[in-house]
């Protein structure tokens, strides 16, 4: 072979040899793959299929130029940072211009600027939880502008309307609410002062029978004790003259009627009969008011052994809360035997701790629960008192509450709770849509058929509704009722996780 035929071969062959080196450089390059060499001014990436760069995060490069995403969230609030290279070495962080455009679910772009800081540029905004979004990242370098895209998905689950139907969740719209504030005091089920009664004998004698014990409950008119009374003898026997002067009288009055108006006797004897009758009627009717004020009914023709029994019948329907009464026991007319209590109705007394006074009103609504049983009621404030105790340092409140039925028993340790102010808030939901997810207070936002968690800053509260300060929008969807299965899911499937 000449000379002149080689020299073209020889030049074939170097020049493959400088373009093999070219190749291996290139596939060198950090974060590189020869797909991504043919096309890398859009990249796209998969959630937890990032290419790594040199600090963990997620890496793009184009050719000499590169960039490194992490968000940085140890001590301080989640901010993403970005570390820049060329030919896989770090360049200062004012050697590029970044910019981030990022976009969730339900929400406006959020367009994220940056600043040098140390060896990193810094984003001027917070990353909000969850870290579920779509990002173009916009870097300017070397007179070259260059963009790539990246995906993140977190705390997300998708399912349709017929698998949330399934499963019992209601979907609702975030909007304003009513909020009761309230006030939540001790008490204590005491018994009604104003429907208790004192029985007292009302005569002197001896207890022969006693009927009813302690902590029994009596219907008005039964019969509590029986005395024998002396008194009452005297009384039953004053009745009985009296009812035979009164028809004594009667029938002297009919008969010098008669005789007067056939002129057989005088006018003034006539008189004098009816004036008889008239006091004999008097008598009699003193006589027998004195035994109705007793409770004791009037009778002639009673046995002797009836004219001594006196029945002691309790004033009213009610529980017996004490008793002195004994069998044999020598009464006097005045002694209180019984106490009988009106269960109808009993206070709920509050214990009203100073700085809480000004917040107590009569008339305030009122909800009550029995601290160790399942029993709660409501009722009005009707009494506070202007007065502080000396030795407790508090003052007291009552609420009336109906008992009906019983429920409600003296002792009984309670918790009220007062409506202390009502206000409407921008944004509210219901209690039982909150659900603990990571170190979140949540709900789980509704776009589309996707369901995506939204950390909550929580407000004012009254047990049903709680106030949204942050974290959720007017007009956005979010789940509640059986919003625990979304969670469970969502947990289930590994769409939460820690950074």
């Amino acid at each position: 072979m000449n000379k002149a035929r080689l020299i073209p071969i020889l030049i074939v062959i170097i020049v493959g040899i400088v373009l093999g080196g070219l190749i291996l450089t290139v596939d060198k390059s950090p974060g590189n793959s020869p797909e991504q060499a043919a096309d890398n001014k859009t990249m796209q990436l998969e959630p937890n299929q990032s290419n790594t760069g040199p600090r963990g995060g997620s890496y793009f490069s184009d050719n000499e130029f590169g960039l490194e995403l992490t968000i940085f969230e140890q001590g301080v609030p989640p901010q993403f940072r970005i570390y820049l290279y060329e030919k896989g070495k770090a360049l200062p962080p004012i050697a590029a211009k970044v910019s981030i455009a990022l976009s969730r679910l339900g929400a406006p772009i959020q367009l994220i600027y940056f600043s040098p800081e140390a060896d990193y540029l810094l984003g001027d905004q917070v990353i909000n939880e969850p870290h579920s979004f779509e990002l173009v990242i916009t870097a300017e370098w070397n007179g070259k502008t260059m963009r790539w895209k990246m995906s993140q998905v977190e705390a997300r689950l998708e399912m349709t309307h017929e698998m949330l139907k399934t499963i019992g969740v209601e979907i609702q719209t975030a909007g304003p609410a009513m909020i009761q504030s309230t006030l939540r005091l001790p008490g204590e089920i005491v018994l009604n002062p104003d429907r208790m009664v004192q029985v007292v004998p009302r005569l002197p004698g001896v207890v022969i029978a006693v009927n009813f014990e302690i902590g029994q409950t009596v219907k008005k008119g039964q019969v509590l004790a029986v005395v024998e009374s002396q008194i009452l003898a005297d009384l039953h026997s004053q009745y009985i003259a009296a009812q035979k002067r009164l028809a004594l009288a009667q029938t002297v009055y009919e008969r010098e009627k008669l005789l007067w108006e056939e002129k057989i006797s005088a006018k003034q004897d006539y008189l004098a009969a009816q004036l008889a009758l008239n006091e004999a009627k008097i008598a009699s009717d003193l006589s027998s008011e004195k035994l109705r004020a007793l409770g004791v009914q009037p009778k002639v023709g009673l046995q002797a052994k009836d004219l001594t029994r006196y029945e002691i019948l309790a004033p009213i329907s009610g529980l017996i809360v004490t008793r002195t009464i004994a069998l044999g026991a020598a009464l006097k007319d005045d002694v209180t035997i019984f106490t009988l209590a009106d269960m109808a109705s009993v206070w709920a007394t509050i214990t009203v701790y100073p700085k809480d006074l000004s917040l107590i009103k009569i008339g305030q609504k009122a909800s009550i629960k029995a601290t160790a049983f399942d029993v709660e009621g409501s009722g009005i404030v009707s009494y506070v008192s202007p007065l502080i105790g000396g030795q407790t340092r508090t003052a007291t409140a009552r609420v009336i509450l109906d008992n009906q039925d019983g429920r409600w028993h003296p002792g009984m340790f309670v918790n009220i709770e007062l409506v202390s102010e009502e206000i409407e808030v921008p944004i509210a939901v219901p209690v039982q849509a909150l659900q603990a997810l990571r170190d979140w207070t949540v709900v789980f936002g509704r776009y589309g058929d996707y369901l995506e968690a939204r950390p909550l800053e929580l407000g004012r509260s009254d047990g049903k509704m709680v106030e949204i300060i942050k974290g959720l929008s007017a007009g956005e969807q979010y789940a509640t009722g059986n919003s625990f299965a979304i969670k469970a899911d969502m947990e289930k499937a590994g769409t939460s996780h820690d950074h």
